[in-house]
């Protein structure tokens, strides 16, 4: 079954694997250190981050690394966007109200 970015950034756990490996490569060994869950329990998010194209393998010796997908995280931002020029432009129509109110203060 093919997953999307937004199934996959939906679970706590998996937001906190990407916080964790946005600033450098882990081992699921690793990233499992971090969670008080079992190794196998990490291996099924890194599965479906993987998946959803967000993380990427690269094996190193023995050892497989996983590394955040930049390009993909740009797909999220995207989408966001729309809502940040949204909250932007009422933030800015707040702003504009209270500094009204505050000059008829004066």
């Amino acid at each position: 079954m093919r997953r999307d970015i937004f199934q996959a950034i939906a679970d706590p756990t998996r937001r906190a694997i990407i916080v964790l490996i946005a600033l450098q490569a882990m081992t699921p060994n690793a990233i499992a250190d971090n969670f008080n869950t079992t190794r196998q329990a990490v291996s099924k998010h890194l599965r479906i981050l993987t998946e959803c194209e967000l993380v990427k393998q690269e094996q190193r010796g023995r050892e497989i690394y996983y590394s955040l997908e930049i390009e993909k995280m740009k797909e999220i931002d995207k989408w966001l966007e729309q809502f940040r020029k949204i909250w932007e432009s009422r933030f800015n129509q707040l702003d504009e109200v209270l500094s009204t109110m505050k000059n008829k203060k004066k």
